[in-house]
């Protein structure tokens, strides 16, 4: 997990602004005229469509009048959307170490209807053991980093499975490479217990792992690991990769493809029972 900047602009507050954006544009109307009304300068105009500046819920009440929409649904969206920007949880003690790219991971995870997950390297990180975040997170980073802030990150990745837990936990679908089964990530004991963790964890009625056997090949895995949040509305469907370069989150048109993707994987993919089944015989030989 780098170092970054941030946290800068979230997904919520850049979606509620575009959609500001397009309702403005779509009455003809400049910045200067919505301010004039609204009795606020062009630049905190301009901050709220960039997402830079959550909407005071008075001016998006000014604004949707302005604007001319009357139909509840779409005003009770954006009122949505203006009040999740505003939300803060669990992961604000985390701010200074989200970073500007990872700030809306905890998020997402918090309101999708259900995570579709596909790993080509390692177990998901919400089904990680502690000791098996910790060896991933230390070989993600360089020697210069504190201890303090490898710590910070680790107790970040755990607070992050809540999300699976309480009175209306999260869907998690993962499919995993058979190859992740075979890489003992930080040694036999790590390893076994985080196999035990896995098949622990699989039990849950919102969790489900497959295994994508070596046999089935090739599929639309081939480009690597990511991961699809599907969202309830008014929320786009949205999909996170992890790349060298930095996180990618894709939306439409393209994130249709990840789906296409994510369907192809599944279909393809041993069911529960079997995949199961062969975690358990590598858990035995540990």
């Amino acid at each position: 997990m780098p170092t970054l900047p941030g946290p800068g602009p979230s997904l919520r507050s850049q979606w509620l602004g575009e959609r500001i954006r397009d309702l403005r544009k779509s009455r003809r109307m400049s910045l200067k005229e919505v301010g004039s009304y609204l009795q606020r300068d062009q630049a905190t105009l301009s901050r709220y469509e960039n997402g830079e500046l959550p909407v005071r819920r008075g001016d998006l009440m000014a604004m949707l009048d302005l604007f001319g929409v009357s139909d509840p649904k779409m005003r009770g969206d954006l009122e949505q959307m203006r009040d999740d920007c505003w939300q803060k949880d669990w992961w604000d003690q985390h701010r200074e170490d989200l970073g500007s790219q990872f700030i809306n991971m905890p998020w997402l995870e918090s309101r999708a209807e259900r995570i579709c997950s596909y790993q080509t390297m390692f177990v998901d990180g919400l089904l990680q053991t502690r000791e098996q975040a910790e060896v991933l997170i230390r070989n993600a980073e360089s020697a210069e980093t504190s201890e303090q802030q490898i710590e910070r990150w680790v107790d970040l990745r755990i607070d992050r499975q809540r999300v699976l837990t309480g009175q209306d936990p999260t869907r998690l679908s993962v499919i995993l490479e058979e190859t992740v089964l075979h890489r003992r990530m930080g040694g036999p004991r790590i390893w076994h217990d985080q196999l035990q963790r896995l098949l622990g964890e699989s039990e849950r009625d919102n969790v489900e792992v497959r295994v994508m056997p070596f046999s089935r090949a090739p599929h639309a895995g081939h480009q690597g690991s990511f991961i699809l949040f599907e969202m309830p509305e008014p929320y786009p469907e949205v999909a996170y990769v992890d790349t060298l370069a930095g996180i990618l989150y894709v939306e439409d048109p393209s994130v249709h493809r990840f789906s296409q993707a994510w369907q192809d994987l599944y279909e393809g993919a041993l069911s529960p029972e079997a995949s199961i089944q062969l975690i358990a015989e590598h858990l035995e030989g540990t």
